[in-house]
C-alpha cells in the first residue's frame, strides 16, 4: 500500500520461495533470503545481487542445497 506521497508503508511484504513458488507464511522462522553477489571476469563484485529465499518445509526436507544449485546454473547461468 503506499501512502499520499508515493511512499511503500506495508509492514509486512511477502516472500515466495525460489524452490517451490509458493509466499513464505510470517510464522515461517526457518526461511532464509540468501543474497549472492555478481562478479565480472576478474572476479570483483559489481554490486548487483541475486536473491535467493528458502522457505523453511524446503530446508527441513534438506531440498535448499539442490534448489540452489540450479537456480544458480539456471537462472544466474554460472
Amino acid at each position: 500500500m503506499y501512502n499520499d506521497n508515493n511512499e511503500l508503508v506495508d509492514i509486512y511484504i511477502p516472500k515466495k520461495c525460489t524452490a517451490t513458488g509458493k509466499v513464505i507464511q510470517p510464522k515461517d522462522h526457518a526461511a532464509v533470503q540468501i543474497n549472492i553477489a555478481r562478479v565480472d571476469e576478474r572476479g570483483v563484485a559489481t554490486g548487483q545481487l541475486d536473491t535467493v529465499v528458502f522457505s523453511g518445509k524446503v530446508r527441513q526436507a534438506g531440498d535448499s542445497d539442490d534448489a540452489m544449485n540450479f537456480h544458480c546454473i539456471r537462472k544466474i547461468k554460472v
